[in-house]
């Protein structure tokens, strides 16, 4: 491999399932656009391509070398990769973190797979390679037509509104890792069981386990707690408990975010480990208790922050580890305790920081390509692949233990009326599917407007007003019988949106926005919600004002903040788009410490 300092986002991309050996191909790729889609006709597969970029980074960002912000129905990459000699007679899998939408890929000439979905993490298995040399070809297809789940990302030419930039190709890590061609690990399942001081290990395999034993060993600072075994051959997909006892029990929680280390083996007839990932656990419980959402048994008011996760020069993908981490601890110094990952899918990595800062953030599916806000009547466009997709960002990322909530659709403006329509059966499935997946974590069926009560755990409302006065009015009523939380119920044409709250744990997931670019000039862009302060101390008391409404409301688990920094042309962030401070932190900090009662952590991991 490389020297690192030449290999772009170069750490290991799965740090909850890590193994010692593998290679990242992260670097110069051959590249060329194939504006027609008709690459495979032309002879793209076979011959070298035209220009060069520079991977994880999508070509329409400055970091990739491309720079192309136009349309790309297809684009191609190649890449020579030469096979450790350490790893011959063992099987090869290639693992692509992310690519955007529909990608095939070819190894030696020959197609060994295709996915479709571009915010989640797919594998080749392309078994025992006799060959020395590998030649990875790989279509990506985005056409700028019809539904599909892109989130923010703009259909037009350039971003407006709350559409930001748009990505196509590859924009996460690639790489490839041996195994063993009997049998291999798969990405565990880790679930927290609180009650009984345990850590629950489901662990599929990947190959024949006739005769294999799993060793799962689980420690702290101390060294190790437990070490238990199972057969590997016994059940379809092996489970084992891991106790821990009273003196080493210790939660994982925003003020303690404690985390196991836990190591997995997967041993032979004869005793050889012949596969072995390291991974880490958090101990931790979410529960719903009448209108609180519960930490560990403890009520935590959540103060959320929207994160878009975009960055002005690699767009949706992270110019660097450390900007992870820092946007985090930006996060955090400003008070917020956690955030809503909002249209996006994001890195890995960034979830395993959260899990290390204690960082609370709610999943999310960034659906908002169907329909631009969400399908209406006249563009009904879900299908199964909405569900796929979600499905599979739930199984990548279930076992951390910083994501407290899913969110499967965001502000679906489906009004009620006399016949089902397909957005009713689309949310009723990601619902019911990630409620069949994952029993440990709340569920907000949609984000915004068009709840479905009884199937949603949690109800919310997205409400942009900017006069204090009012929007305190708005939700300080007391929750009971006609006064329900406040919530858009109808839209459009004046047709309900939601079925009643039906007591629910309520949060406005949604608000503020509050414009603040002191430096745009007339014709500028530049947009927030509602009116400009006019001066930075009207900013600071409507933002104090907005702030206090919520958090004097005791019905109340949280709120989300728009939002952590400004995106393009949305100028409302708490940062600028380039993470530079905008106001005096501790002030916004301050804000939020409304009642005394409502704590923020006594210490902020410094920025990256």
């Amino acid at each position: 491999m490389p020297p690192v300092e030449s290999v772009p986002r170069a750490e290991y991309p799965r740090p909850q399932f890590v193994r010692t050996d593998w290679l990242c191909l992260n670097g110069e790729w051959q590249f060329e656009i194939d504006v027609g889609d008709s690459g495979l006709q032309r002879g793209l597969l076979t011959r070298p391509l035209s220009d060069h970029i520079l991977v994880p980074f999508c070509p329409e960002s400055p970091l990739s070398g491309v720079n192309n912000p136009d349309f790309m129905n297809a684009v191609w990459y190649r890449r020579m990769v030469t096979v450790p000699a350490g790893w011959a007679g063992k099987r090869l899998l290639l693992h692509f973190q992310a690519v955007d939408y529909d990608t095939t890929v070819w190894v030696n000439g020959q197609q060994v797979g295709r996915h479709r979905g571009g915010f989640t993490s797919f594998t080749f298995d392309l078994g025992r390679s006799a060959e020395a040399t590998l030649e990875i070809v790989v279509r990506a297809r985005d056409p700028n037509v019809g539904p599909q789940p892109r989130g923010k990302q703009t259909r037009d030419f350039a971003g407006s509104g709350a559409h930001y930039g748009r990505i196509t190709g590859i924009w996460q890590t690639v790489w490839i890792e041996p195994v063993a061609e009997r049998c291999a690990l798969r990405r565990p399942r880790l679930t927290p069981d609180v009650a009984n001081s345990r850590i629950q290990l489901t662990q599929p395999l990947l190959g024949s386990s006739s005769g294999l034993t799993i060793r799962a060993t689980l420690s702290d600072d101390r060294g190790p707690i437990c070490s238990v075994e199972t057969a590997a051959d016994v059940d379809f997909t092996p489970a084992l408990d891991l106790p821990i006892p009273t003196d080493r029990c210790r939660l994982w929680s925003p003020r303690d975010p404690h985390l196991y280390d836990l190591t997995i083996a997967l041993i032979d007839e004869s005793g050889s480990v012949i596969d072995e990932a390291r991974s880490y656990a958090g101990l931790r419980s979410v529960t719903i208790d009448g209108k609180a959402v519960k930490i560990n048994g403890e009520t935590i008011f959540q103060r959320l922050v929207l994160d878009q996760g975009f960055y002005p020069d690699g767009i949706l993908t992270a110019p660097s580890d450390e900007a992870l981490r820092r946007d985090i601890t930006l996060s955090m110094a400003a008070g917020f305790n956690g955030a809503r990952l909002h249209q996006k899918v994001f890195e890995e990595r960034f979830l395993t920081f959260a899990d290390q800062l204690g960082y609370l953030v709610w999943g999310e599916f960034p659906d908002w390509g169907a329909g631009g806000h969400g399908p209406v009547e006249d563009h009904q466009h879900f299908g199964p692949t909405f569900v796929t997709q979600w499905l599979e960002a739930v199984e990548r990322d279930y076992s951390h233990p910083a994501i407290i909530g899913w969110c499967a659709l965001n502000e679906t403006w489906q009004p009620l009326g006399d016949r089902i329509v397909e957005l009713d059966d689309v949310t009723r499935a990601m619902f019911l599917a990630v409620k069949a997946f994952d029993s440990t974590r709340p569920v907000l069926d949609t984000s915004g407007y068009s709840h479905r009560v009884p199937e949603t755990d949690i109800y919310d409302s997205h409400d942009y007003e900017q006069s204090p006065a009012i929007f305190g009015e708005r939700h300080s009523k007391a929750f009971n019988g006609a006064d329900a939380p406040y919530v858009n119920l109808f839209w459009l044409d004046k047709r309900p949106m939601s079925t009643p709250y039906a007591g629910q744990p309520y949060f406005v997931s949604e608000f503020g926005g509050i414009w603040w670019n002191p430096n745009a000039k007339p014709g500028d862009a530049s947009w927030g919600y509602g009116e400009r302060p006019q001066t930075l101390e009207a900013f600071y008391t409507r933002f104090e004002g907005l702030c206090a409404a919520l958090l004097s409301n005791v019905e109340m688990f949280g709120y989300c903040y728009t939002q952590l920094t400004d995106v393009y042309q949305e100028q409302n962030g708490i940062y600028t788009f380039s993470r530079a401070e905008k106001f005096d932190m501790e002030r916004i900090r301050r804000a939020q410490q409304q009642p005394a009662a409502i704590e923020l952590p006594d210490k902020v991991p410094p920025a990256a």
